[in-house]
């Protein structure tokens, strides 16, 4: 498959407006300009997917279409730097108020069975992926991607079908958590060591088994160092300022935090999305974790919104029609791999029919906001080609399309047999 080279991201781009700012301050009035761009559009198209009903990411990466460089006639946006740097400040945000979720000991009580079917069935679509996507004719890193990305279920988008539904408590909906928490984890450590490894050069079968066993110390260290010595000094420190009931104070410190150790991960070859997501498993362990939620919410919604439209933006929009029957292909595959594997090790350990095909639809369903940003992440150190982002914008756009008829129909299966007594709810995760 003939792929193009990956974006350059350098420059201003011809614009629709003659009067592009020039001078000394031209970039920050590029800025200025292209931010009143994106919400006025992003505004319109907001009120025109809630009007139809249909999810907000789904309007968010038409947006970055509509204004993005590779629509035509001309773009709306004038430069790529712009688009780049917000879909940073995106990623760092949204990653940091995911991992306001997971406190360490929520991490440590999401329950056995749902580490061996988050593992099984995340490495177990990564394997068939790939290999999916190699017979494609894909490359090797654009292969590894890709997988990756389609490993992924889209906690957020779930979840809020979920709630929506009234299914948030249901048995499967717990187990479905608790296997969510493994999986993101696991995408955002294997993101690490796949980037570390492609900014070392590494290209296929030439991979140095030195220069993987150094990445993967490097991501375990950076982890391991962030979650044992950090959760012992940074949550009082959180905690002291929370005390003072000074909102901006404690904002300003958690922003800290969030942007000092995206720029620690940066610096040692990592994804920012790994600092910024240990930087809230850090919040969350606080005793101020839910003022710290209160006050980030808005900034969480804006920089969210900012990273989707950013991602449409990115995706040349010229290369979606002929990646649609590969990305339809991934699509199955990845839908038909993780619904097997969760529901044939869930059934397997005596939890109930019903409960096993309700996680397997939930976690086979939806891609989202943690696979764009393993394609962003590649993209970031020149390991892949410009079509990755328009065919991960494709599988996103269809599978939040769909994942809420999905969950509905597997919200009416009623085939449990009975159960010994005890013997599923042992198996669901605790909170």
């Amino acid at each position: 498959m003939n792929h193009t080279a990956p974006i350059d991201t350098s420059s201003p781009l011809p614009s629709i407006f003659p009067f592009i700012p020039s001078g000394e301050n031209q970039f920050a009035d590029i800025v200025v300009m292209d931010l009143a761009i994106i919400m006025l559009v992003a505004a319109v198209m907001i009120a025109i997917a809630f009007k139809l009903k249909q999810p907000m990411v789904i309007g968010y990466i038409f947006v970055g279409m509509i204004i993005g460089p590779y629509t035509p006639p001309f773009p709306l946006v004038s430069s790529l730097e712009t688009i780049n740097l917000l879909a940073e400040l995106g990623i760092i945000m949204l990653l940091f108020v995911i991992g306001t979720e997971f406190p360490v000991a929520k991490l440590r009580a999401v329950g056995r069975i749902s580490l061996v079917v988050a593992l099984a069935e995340a490495l177990g679509t990564l394997t068939i992926v790939f290999f999916i996507a190699q017979n494609l004719g894909f490359s090797f890193f654009d292969s590894m991607f890709l997988s990756l990305a389609m490993s992924i279920t889209s906690t957020v988008v779930t979840v809020r079908i979920l709630e929506e539904l009234g299914m948030i408590q249901d048995k499967s909906s717990l187990l479905l958590l608790g296997i969510s928490i493994v999986e993101d984890i696991l995408a955002i450590s294997i993101l690490g060591i796949l980037q570390s490894v492609a900014a070392a050069g590494g290209e296929g079968d030439n991979f140095s088994i030195v220069s993987i066993a150094i990445s993967i110390g490097v991501v375990g260290a950076f982890i391991g160092s962030i979650l044992v010595i950090g959760s012992k000094y940074m949550p009082p420190i959180i905690d002291r300022v929370g005390r003072t009931n000074d909102y901006t104070m404690l904002l300003l410190v958690i922003l800290a935090l969030a942007f000092g150790l995206s720029f620690a991960a940066q610096g040692l070859g990592l994804s920012v999305a790994t600092g910024a997501f240990l930087a809230g498993v850090l919040v969350a362990e606080s005793k101020s974790a839910t003022a710290a939620k209160i006050v980030t919410i808005p900034l969480r919604d804006m920089f969210g919104a900012i990273f989707f439209i950013s991602i449409g933006a990115l995706m040349d929009i010229s290369l979606i029609p002929v990646f649609i029957l590969p990305a339809a292909i991934l699509i199955l595959a990845s839908f038909a791999s993780k619904f097997l594997i969760v529901t044939s090790i869930l059934v397997n350990t005596k939890i109930d029919n019903t409960t096993a095909l309700r996680t397997g639809f939930g976690l086979a369903s939806a891609k989202g906001e943690l696979s764009l940003v393993v394609a962003k992440g590649g993209q970031d150190v020149g390991a892949i080609t410009n079509s990755i982002l328009p065919i991960l914008g494709v599988v996103t756009i269809i599978t939040t399309f769909i994942t809420p008829y999905i969950i509905r129909f597997s919200a009416r299966l009623n085939i449990s047999e009975p159960a010994e007594e005890g013997a599923s709810s042992s198996q669901t995760p605790q909170e």
